[in-house]
């Protein structure tokens, strides 16, 4: 059988669903601080992650499935609002990071254009980013608003891995096309991660496989 490219995350061997489970048990994630400018980051001092992903992706879902706390990361209930980069605490050992959601259609230009700068310096400046994930809603495939992001992260030489969304809201059948259409975008894009992470945060689909990648990086 010809393997396709960026395939499908495995689920995790007995081992690493352990590790897995251990470094996001109990209550070992708590919120830290919202950043609105690199003065404000945290000491670099650890291991951190960190989610983008377009306005109702399902960032703050993702987060709170991951983290078991329900209430732990917060919507916006205005899309582009959040203009913060959210650090979570994880153990004492990582950072979960989550930034503002893109897609402003609801933001004045100022402050999207400061957004922006401050993404780029964010990425291309903080030596403890592991790694990116980006969030891509399963109903709908890789936009072009997602194009920017992934090019961003090209360049400033982040890797990045994609975590689709939502997955139990679309047939199997369906997801198949949308895969298809992400790997053909991914195929362009130097610095994404040869694996792709599918998830519901509703169901718990695909959690068990993130914590574990998240707990094996180095």
């Amino acid at each position: 059988m010809e393997q396709l490219p960026f395939p499908l995350a495995q689920e995790p061997d007995e081992a690493d669903h352990e590790a897995g489970r251990k470094l996001f048990a109990g209550n070992n994630s708590d919120f830290l601080k919202g950043v609105v400018a690199m003065s404000g980051l945290p000491p670099a001092d650890r291991m951190e992650v960190c989610f983008a992903g377009r306005s109702n992706v399902g960032k703050s879902s993702l987060i709170n499935a991951l983290t078991g706390r329900k209430g732990l990361a917060r919507a916006s209930n205005t899309p582009g609002r959040t203009q913060e980069i959210n650090y979570f605490s994880l153990a004492e050992s990582h950072y979960l990071v989550d930034l503002p959601g893109y897609g402003f259609a609801n933001a004045p230009l100022p402050v999207v254009e400061k957004w922006q700068r401050l993404l780029k310096q964010y990425l291309s400046g903080r030596a403890s980013l592991r790694r990116a994930f980006v969030l891509i809603d399963m109903r709908h495939g890789i936009k072009k608003v997602d194009e920017e992001i992934l090019s961003l992260l090209d360049n400033s030489a982040v890797t990045f891995q994609v975590v689709m969304t939502k997955a139990d809201k679309i047939k199997a059948q369906e997801q198949d096309k949308v895969l298809s259409q992400v790997r053909d975008k991914l195929a362009k894009h130097p610095a994404a991660y040869p694996e792709i992470v599918v998830t519901s945060s509703e169901k718990g689909g695909g959690i068990a496989t993130l914590r574990a990648i998240i707990a094996k990086l180095e």
